[in-house]
């Protein structure tokens, strides 16, 4: 049985702790862990990048990459730490997205996580490492899972959906240079919608963040189009007062 913390009873400091390690030790253990929830963007469709279980209980069900939290490192260098041991890959942008702590969502007990979201160009970023059938999968062609990760990659998704008509991190799904109707579907992929094309292209030209490179798409099965880069520079000068994306 645990002691209670030693407290100061004396010159009027009475109910004030003294012992503060004694206090930590005294707390209830509860495993922390980071999951990661990659997207990427391939044939006009949103994807998230799963790793089969090795647990016997979800045996032939998909989870997503994570691993617990040391005691020694912070939650978005183990955010990092983990990518980079499930994927081989590093210097990508990963956001805390929020806390899942459901009691009974581990089988094996109360275990607290941590989800991150990363945004993954498929064709510029080589998987490293195919450990247990590592593989991208469709967001909508998914529905079973193990633990509560299915509702984890959901809460993800709503929250992309939200955050880049905010910021304009989905161009991290894009090429360098990229043309409008690549822009366009990939917008309608995360957002669920049809988007009108001219006012579409009329929202993106009058923020004033599209350069014209003058080269135009090569070996496509349409008319080519023009190819342009987003102005990252110019945008990081006026994110203070830029409001987003409404697409209403």
């Amino acid at each position: 049985m645990k002691r209670e913390p030693d407290v100061i009873t004396e010159n009027g400091n009475q109910g004030l702790i003294s012992d503060v390690h004694q206090l930590v030790a005294s707390y209830p253990r509860v495993p922390l862990t980071v999951d990661c929830v990659v997207f990427g963007f391939d044939d006009n469709e949103l994807k998230v990048l799963l790793i089969e279980s090795d647990i016997s209980i979800f045996e032939g069900k998909w989870t997503l990459l994570g691993d617990f939290v040391r005691d020694n490192e912070n939650l978005d260098d183990a955010a990092h730490r983990i990518f980079r041991e499930r994927t081989g890959m590093s210097d990508i942008y990963l956001e805390q997205v929020r806390a899942f702590s459901n009691p009974g969502r581990h089988p094996g007990g109360r275990v607290i996580t941590i989800a991150y979201c990363s945004l993954v160009n498929i064709h510029h970023h080589t998987l490293q490492k195919l450990d247990n059938s590592l593989h991208w999968h469709g967001v909508h062609d998914i529905s079973d899972m193990a633990f509560d990760h299915y509702d984890i990659v959901q809460t993800c998704y709503v929250w992309l959906q939200k955050r880049i008509q905010e910021h304009p991190l989905g161009l991290n799904l894009l090429p360098d240079k990229f043309s409008l109707r690549e822009l366009q579907n990939l917008y309608e992929a995360i957002l669920g919608i049809h988007l009108d094309r001219r006012n579409f292209r009329k929202k993106f030209f009058s923020m004033d963040f599209l350069i014209d490179t003058n080269e135009y798409e090569d070996d496509v099965p349409h008319r080519p189009g023009k190819l342009y880069k987003f102005d990252f520079a110019k945008f990081e000068k006026q994110k203070r007062k830029w409001t987003g994306i409404d697409f209403a």
